[in-house]
């Protein structure tokens, strides 16, 4: 297992560069180029070979031409005066070195995309005095006129006089898109994302790019994954879900394809059930490992009133580990389903009284957070506001190796802020024994020794977990000694349980009591609500868990006090 190239690990370009851009570029093609040459074949390696060859000018407008939509372009609308030299000097190289095509075939759609509708006048004049028709049309108008006249793909000069603008296109869009893909782990991230941003003011973990920790082990995976995109660009495009659902490649041995297909599964099984085809959505949602799946065929058969198959179905899934979000809709279809078939519902959990408490103070300017936190401060109980930031950054800094293991499908290129597929249904299956490793840090009581050895390496690395302006030296310190290893590691296994609705919903502040004596309570979180205001359901799940599993949490009601009340 041999890291590829381990010397090249590329920075970001400087914004005081004019054609910073063209590095930014030039870093993702020779990214792709060292890293996943195996993946692209001999004709594609020699075109990035004769990318590089081109002159700073034409590298640097072809580039801007590849960031732009679309694959048509106007010469006369090309101003690019950071090139150095005029347009139409890189312009003829580009097109001297077939990277351009100086004649392209335009569809009616495309010329009138193109030009404008005093330009496009004169040439369909005779066509609208020949149907009837007046010759100031709006240009909608005139396109649907001349549609019936004119359907074939011209150049330009045969649509429109010689005085035209010369339109160029880009003739090689295919393999930029494979090469973002390739660099990027998706087509969703558009050249701009990277091209034209600094990356300067990050700075990022150095993950290992090793050969069996790509994404894409060859060839053919690229091809799904593009085969996969143009399925759910069909699907945006209204085609009928049975049409593309011939087209969905079939099953992959590589996990994070997986996940990418079941996520198509999900939304053609949704567009399936819209365009009334109840009997493909079953089939694509059964198909689909995504966590909404389920839920969603329950619904879809619960519509179709087949409760028996439901109700096995949603018996069968009872007693799986669920996030809080997923045993709340299950519960609600047993419910409805018990009823339909005169079964009894399995047994709802009663949910656990929450901890309040009122504080009343007078009007005061700032938050009500910050009115709370002044109000409670006492220099032997002290408080921080930290709502989503405090069990966030413990959980990464104890599972930083962990977040940024080099695992297929996790890490692309040298400036993520973390892993590709954190917030995918196997994020946490794919590096369980790592996760094992460092929840026995817990229980061993290393667990402290590794978090203030990661604060001290790793401080201001970007994690997805890691806040480091609210994560200061005295605050981790209070942490660490007041808050037990159980309750962080019961707080820790609800996180992973569903990442993307658990890192959200904690409340507001922490108050640390380190005087106290053990076995006393030596910390409590408190959730802050002003007046009108009202709990959410993600925070009341968080208060649930805390108050089933003892952890010290209280919701604070703020009240102002009345100019008549006494003081």
């Amino acid at each position: 297992m041999n890291k590829l190239n381990p010397a090249v690990r590329p920075g970001p370009a400087d914004l005081d560069n004019p054609l910073y851009y063209l590095e930014n570029m030039e870093t993702v093609v020779n990214w792709v180029a060292t890293h996943h040459a195996d993946l692209l074949l001999a004709s594609e390696r020699a075109r990035l070979r004769e990318f590089s060859a081109l002159s700073p000018p034409a590298r640097a407008l072809l580039t801007r031409l590849v960031m732009r939509s679309g694959e048509l372009f106007r010469t006369d609308k090309l101003h690019y005066p950071e090139l150095g030299c005029p347009e139409r000097e890189p312009l003829t190289e580009l097109q001297a070195t077939d990277w351009l095509d100086a004649t392209p075939q335009l569809t009616l759609d495309e010329l009138f995309r193109l030009f404008t509708l005093a330009e496009l006048r004169p040439t369909f004049a005779p066509l609208l005095v020949q149907a009837g028709l007046a010759g100031n049309l709006p240009k909608a108008r005139l396109r649907e006129a001349v549609q019936a006249f004119c359907c074939d793909p011209r150049p330009v000069n045969d649509w429109l006089d010689r005085t035209a603008a010369p339109v160029v296109r880009v003739n090689e869009m295919a393999l930029f898109d494979r090469i973002r893909l390739m660099f990027f782990g998706n087509l969703r991230q558009s050249w701009s994302d990277f091209v034209l941003v600094e990356l300067g003011h990050h700075r990022y973990e150095q993950v290992a790019f090793t050969a069996d920790a790509r994404a894409f082990g060859q060839r053919g995976e690229v091809d799904s994954y593009l085969r996969m995109h143009r399925c759910r660009e069909a699907l945006d495009a209204g085609e009928p879900a049975a049409r593309v659902w011939a087209a969905v490649p079939p099953p992959t041995d590589n996990p994070w394809l997986t996940s990418r297909r079941d996520r198509l599964l999900l939304e053609l099984g949704r567009r399936a059930e819209r365009q009334g085809d109840r009997d493909l959505a079953l089939q694509a949602l059964a198909a689909s490992g995504h966590r909404e799946a389920r839920l969603k065929q329950l619904r879809l058969l619960e519509r179709m009133k087949r409760y028996d198959q439901a109700w096995a179905i949603a018996v069968r899934w009872h007693n799986e580990a669920l996030s809080d979000a997923e045993a709340q809709g299950l519960a609600r279809i047993l419910k409805r389903l018990a009823a339909k078939l005169k079964q009894p519902p399995p047994p709802a959990p009663t949910p656990p009284d929450l901890h309040t408490f009122t504080l009343t103070l007078p009007p005061t300017a700032g938050s009500v957070e910050q009115v709370v936190q002044a109000a409670l401060w006492h220099p032997q109980a002290p408080v921080f506001y930290v709502e989503n930031t405090l069990i966030n950054s413990l959980f990464g800094l104890l599972c930083w190796n962990t977040i940024f293991q080099a695992i297929p499908g996790a890490f692309f290129h040298p400036f993520h802020s973390g892993p590709a597929d954190l917030l995918r249904d196997d994020f946490v299956s794919r590096r369980q024994a790592r996760f094992d490793q460092c929840f026995a840090e817990l229980r061993n009581g290393r667990y402290r020794h590794t978090m203030l050895t990661t604060y001290a390496t790793k401080q201001g690395l970007t994690n997805p977990f890691v806040s480091w302006p609210a994560l200061t030296e005295e605050l981790l310190s209070l942490a660490l000694a007041c808050i037990p290893a159980a309750d962080l590691e019961l707080l820790f296994q609800r996180l992973l349980l569903n990442i993307r609705e658990h890192r959200s919903g904690f409340p507001d502040l922490v108050r640390f009591f380190p005087t106290n004596p053990h076995p006393g309570p030596r910390y409590e979180m408190i959730e802050v609500k002003g007046p009108g205001d009202r709990l959410q359901d993600h925070q009341i799940r968080w208060l649930h868990f805390f108050a089933r599993h003892n952890i010290a949490a209280r919701v604070c009601y703020l009240r102002w006090q009345d100019s008549g009340d006494a003081p």
